[in-house]
C-alpha cells in the first residue's frame, strides 16, 4: 500500500466518522458545546497541518547544509567541460 492510499484511507475513516457525528447518523446526541466544536474540526485540521508543514520546510531549510567539495568539483566539471567544448569549436 502506497502512502497516498494510506493517506486516502485515514482521511475517508476520519471524513467519515466526523460526518456521522455531525449529522447523528450514529444516533448519538453530543451536547451542544461538542457540536459547536466538532463543525469547523476539519478546517481547524487543515489550519494545524498547514503549519506543520510550513514549520517542517523552515526548519529543514533553517538546517541544511552546503556541500561545499561538492559544489567545488562540480564547479571544476564545469569548466573542464567548457575548455572540451571550446576545443571542438563551440564558443561561449
Amino acid at each position: 500500500m502506497t502512502k497516498l492510499t494510506q493517506w486516502l484511507w485515514g482521511l475517508a475513516l476520519l471524513g467519515s466518522a466526523w460526518a456521522a457525528l455531525t449529522m447523528g447518523a450514529l444516533g448519538l446526541e453530543l451536547p451542544f458545546p461538542c457540536q459547536e466544536v466538532l463543525w469547523p474540526l476539519p478546517a481547524y485540521l487543515l489550519v494545524s497541518a498547514g503549519c506543520y508543514a510550513l514549520g517542517t520546510v523552515g526548519y529543514r531549510v533553517a538546517t541544511f547544509h552546503d556541500c561545499e567539495d561538492a559544489a567545488r568539483e562540480l564547479q571544476s566539471q564545469i569548466l573542464e567541460a567548457r575548455a572540451d567544448l571550446a576545443r571542438r569549436g563551440l564558443r561561449f
